[in-house]
C-alpha cells in the first residue's frame, strides 16, 4: 500500500514528492519554526539531504512516511509518521508554518494521522518527543488524546536553549485509540508532571 492522500474538513495531505522541496526548504529557512529542533534555519543543502531521507522512510513501511499539509492552495505543514521503535510503531511529527501557528493545523493533520495509522495502517503504537520547554508541541500531543509516557535526558553536542530541562514522550496506543474513537474526542488524560 503506498502513502495515500490524506484529507480532513479543511486539509489535504499529500505524500512527500520531489515537487515540495522548495517548501521544505521555505519551512526550514525559518529559525523560529526550528527553534526546537535546530536552534537555527537550515540550508538549502541541508534540506535537500533531510529530503532524501524522507523519501526513503516512505518506502519503508507500506503506508508511512511524510506529508505536505495544504489548506486549499496554502501550505500548512510538513507532518511525519514514520516507522521508529520497532515493529507496528510509529513516531508523529509535525512542523508548522508560523504563519499558519495557532490554528489547529497540527492537532487536525496528527489526528487524521493516527487514523491512517491505527486504522488502515494497523499500527499498535504512535510515539512522539519533544523537549520539555517546547510546551505548543506537548499541547498538540494532549490534544490528538495521546498520553504522557516519561522524561529522559539526550546528550546533546550543541545542546539548545531549554536542553538541560530534558525530553517527554507522549504515546497512543491503538487501544488507546479505539476506546477514544468510541467515546469521542480525549480531553487532556496523561498530563505530565510538572518540570
Amino acid at each position: 500500500m503506498p502513502q495515500p492522500v490524506l484529507r480532513t474538513s479543511r486539509l489535504v495531505l499529500r505524500p512527500l514528492a520531489d515537487e515540495h522541496l522548495d517548501l521544505e526548504a521555505e519551512l526550514d529557512a525559518d529559525a523560529e519554526v526550528l527553534r526546537y529542533l535546530y536552534g537555527r534555519s537550515r540550508s538549502r543543502d541541508e534540506v535537500e539531504e533531510s529530503h532524501r531521507k524522507r523519501m526513503a522512510f516512505g518506502r519503508v513501511v507500506d503506508g508511512l512516511g511524510y506529508w505536505m499539509a495544504f489548506d486549499g492552495a496554502d501550505f500548512a505543514g510538513l507532518l511525519a509518521l514514520q516507522p521508529e521503535g520497532g515493529p507496528g510503531s510509529a513516531e508523529l511529527g509535525y512542523r508548522i508554518p508560523r504563519k499558519q501557528w495557532r490554528r489547529g493545523i497540527a492537532s487536525e493533520a496528527s489526528r487524521e494521522l493516527l487514523r491512517h495509522g491505527f486504522a488502515t495502517v494497523g499500527l499498535r503504537r504512535v510515539f512522539a518527543q519533544t523537549m520539555v520547554v517546547n510546551e505548543g508541541s506537548q499541547a498538540v500531543m494532549r490534544a490528538v488524546g495521546m498520553r504522557y509516557v516519561r522524561n529522559f535526558h539526550e546528550h546533546w553536542d550543541h545542546p539548545l536553549p531549554g536542553a538541560e530541562q530534558g525530553e517527554i514522550e507522549y504515546e497512543l496506543t491503538a487501544e488507546q485509540w479505539a476506546a477514544a474513537a468510541v467515546q469521542g474526542p480525549a480531553s487532556s488524560a496523561g498530563r505530565p508532571p510538572s518540570p
